[in-house]
């Protein structure tokens, strides 16, 4: 029997990611006991704009437990900030031309408009939607306690970094602004969507892991 895989939460995660989950036949497992960490992906993603890679950041408060940490499913948004304003005016810049963005925003958009307190709540329902999006059930466990080496579990958590290229070779699609700036791998997983429509599934199903 196929192990399990573990996950950390993100936030629109990019593409690799996305590539492990659809590809997890055994189903997966969300971490949300381990310590929040900042410069991430748990809260930020990284998006095609007019001007080349833009980075997108969910802001989170500071407020820690007494031993100076923060549970990732403790994190609370700092909502002081309309991020929600600036990230959806950004993505609509970046795909209003691509050739499917008016087909999901009609889906997208509630995300900016809710106001959500917790950013693991957030990135929970961002899931839903890339599921839904995708036309794939996206089946997901959570953690209950934090384990260092969880046993019987491919454990994927360190594998994503904002600070490291991907080490699995992604095929190239047409961008919005490829032609202007070139292929940019690795995106959040709206890059893929917006351009791609209903082949994203495929192209994730497809990439060899």
């Amino acid at each position: 029997m196929l192990d399990k895989k573990i996950f950390t939460t993100t936030y629109f995660g990019p593409i690799d990611y996305y590539a492990h989950i659809i590809q997890s036949a055994n189903g997966i497992i969300i971490e949300k006991d381990d310590n929040f960490q900042k410069q991430t992906y748990r809260n930020r993603t990284y998006i095609y704009g007019a001007n080349g890679k833009l980075m997108l950041n969910v802001p989170v408060s500071h407020i820690t437990d007494n031993n100076n940490r923060k549970k990732t499913k403790d994190s609370i948004i700092a909502n002081e900030f309309k991020w929600q304003k600036l990230h959806w005016k950004s993505i609509e810049s970046a795909y209003r031309t691509s050739p499917y963005f008016e087909y999901y925003e009609d889906d997208i958009k509630p995300i900016f408009e809710r106001k959500y307190e917790n950013l693991f709540e957030l990135n929970n329902d961002i899931m839903d939607f890339i599921s839904e999006t995708l036309q794939t059930p996206i089946e997901r466990e959570f953690t209950e306690e934090y384990f260092a080496e969880p046993e019987n579990i491919v454990d994927l958590r360190n594998n994503f970094s904002t600070k490291k290229t991907t080490q699995i070779e992604l095929p190239e699609y047409t961008q919005v602004f490829s032609n202007k700036l070139g292929y940019i791998p690795n995106l959040s997983i709206l890059d893929l969507i917006f351009n791609e429509g209903p082949n994203a599934l495929n192209y994730l199903e497809n990439v060899s892991l």
